[in-house]
């Protein structure tokens, strides 16, 4: 969202609501998984609470938190690792996957996996 799109969705924003809550989609989707993985019982909120602020403490991470979703990403990631749900790699995999599925994607068509030009790099073959 570039910084002119940001301010027309914030001045469409009802009274008392400064500024959106996702700067990007993306972090709407993490916040969403987490969600739907915690109510699937695959983790409890204090499990989640302990691994987010883990991440956020890391060093590095930037004290006005412009980058909360990203730390907040990566407890997700370490999570699914350490329950045995996907590996970094497995992750890692399948992020590549959809950017090559993004790309090879004619604009304004939906992006599927299946766009993916290369389906077998990194994930196991055709179904995996």
């Amino acid at each position: 969202m570039s910084r002119r799109e940001a301010k027309s969705v914030t001045a469409t924003l009802p009274t008392g609501v400064e500024a959106p809550i996702f700067a990007e989609p993306w972090q709407a989707e993490a916040f969403a998984m987490t969600v739907a993985l915690h109510d699937k019982g695959l983790f409890s909120w204090s499990e989640w609470a302990g691994a987010l602020s883990a991440e956020v403490k890391q060093p590095g991470a930037a004290s006005d938190g412009h980058d909360y979703y990203e730390h907040w990403l990566a407890a997700l990631e370490n999570l699914l690792s350490a329950k045995g749900v996907a590996g970094k790699g497995d992750i890692d995999a399948l992020a590549a996957a959809w950017g090559r599925a993004a790309l090879a994607t004619p604009h304004g068509k939906p992006i599927l996996l299946e766009n993916d030009p290369s389906p077998t790099e990194g994930r196991g073959g055709p179904t995996g």
